[in-house]
């Protein structure tokens, strides 16, 4: 699967956002190092807290299913009210910290998608750069 179609499948998980207070939808598409893909959107409560995130859902689904081994995720967000978000949508700190938990930071790469032709890559590295892992326990 290339990038672009990581991208489209992004936009296409936005769809499916639960997202009543902040109206601010979020996909997200998980690449395996296999291929697969899982999708994730971002899911709010009323209570704030219990809330998840696009790209949280796409990991704890795949995690649950029993894949370990992550090449890419796509990420596109923006107002629920716009087709296409206006600009990237960076995953938060939180779900950056899942990423470390399960990617190699060296070559996990990160998609910020506007739109299936609009996008900018980064590794995960490059979004969190002093992360906690491992090493530091």
């Amino acid at each position: 699967m290339d990038y672009r179609e990581l991208a489209k499948k992004a936009l296409q998980a936005r769809e499916h956002a639960y997202v009543p207070y902040s109206q601010f939808a979020v996909g997200a598409a998980l690449l395996t190092q296999e291929g697969n893909c899982y999708w994730g959107c971002n899911i709010e409560n009323a209570a704030y807290t219990p809330s998840n995130c696009a790209e949280r859902t796409a990991f704890f689904e795949a995690v649950k299913l029993g894949e370990r081994e992550f090449k890419a995720i796509a990420v596109a967000g923006g107002k629920q009210a716009e087709s296409l978000p206006l600009a990237v949508c960076s995953p938060c700190g939180v779900c950056l910290q899942v990423m470390l938990e399960f990617c190699n930071p060296e070559t996990f790469e990160v998609v910020l998608v506007q739109d299936e032709d609009l996008f900018s890559m980064h590794r995960l590295k490059e979004l969190i750069p002093f992360g906690f892992t491992q090493k530091n326990l």
